[in-house]
């Protein structure tokens, strides 16, 4: 069937375009959920009226989705996955997951436009997710899969270095103003017997 896209849609093109889609694609998603208008005269005339707005609206997304990218290619997430004690994971990393923590980071990305190669990360580790932004643009996200069980020792282990140092430096600070405390009334001892001496001069 021949359609026109009201919308951008992932993998098959951008609003305006024509394309030559499957009967059963076009009935039962792309025109139920308006993605899509049936190519005709009619519609191909309306969209050729709207040629130079949907042109600059194209130009917009184009702009936005180079600043994206810039973006998120300097962007690290770190993911918590149950994991045995090699690494291995026990379930799968998946877009939505993926998904999750870019919305924690700020961004708002589409799950479809989110690629997660699951069947490759079977470990912890440090990976690379594809994210199509939008035409040909798209973006590397560096992905650290980490154990639940490493992270919490790490953590508890950087708060335990952490209260150490903190202490430490109580402590000192205490040793320190002991010791002003100390010279202090050293002085003032120092003081009263200069001042009795004098008295016993006179």
């Amino acid at each position: 069937m021949k359609i026109i896209l009201t919308q951008d849609v992932v993998n098959l093109g951008e609003e305006g375009d024509v394309r030559v889609v499957k009967n059963g694609y076009a009935r039962n998603y792309l025109l139920p959920t308006g993605a899509a208008v049936i190519y005709n005269k009619t519609n191909a005339a309306i969209f050729a009226s709207r040629a130079a707005a949907i042109e600059k609206r194209k130009e917009a997304k184009r702009a936005e989705a180079a600043s994206l990218k810039e973006k998120l290619d300097a962007l690290t997430l770190t993911l918590k996955v149950t994991a045995g004690e090699s690494g291995k994971l026990f379930g799968s990393v998946t877009s939505q997951m993926v998904q999750d923590e870019l919305k924690k980071a700020g961004f708002e990305i589409e799950r479809k436009k989110i690629e997660v190669a699951t069947h490759s990360i079977k470990m912890t580790g440090t990976y690379s997710v594809l994210i199509h932004l939008y035409e040909n643009e798209s973006s590397h996200v560096k992905l650290i899969v980490a154990s639940e069980a490493e992270l919490k020792a790490k953590e508890k282990a950087e708060a335990e270095a952490k209260a150490k140092a903190e202490a430490e430096a109580k402590a000192t600070a205490e040793a320190a103003e002991a010791e002003a405390a100390a010279e202090t009334e050293t002085e003032a001892e120092v003081e009263v017997v200069e001042e009795e001496t004098t008295a016993e001069e006179n």
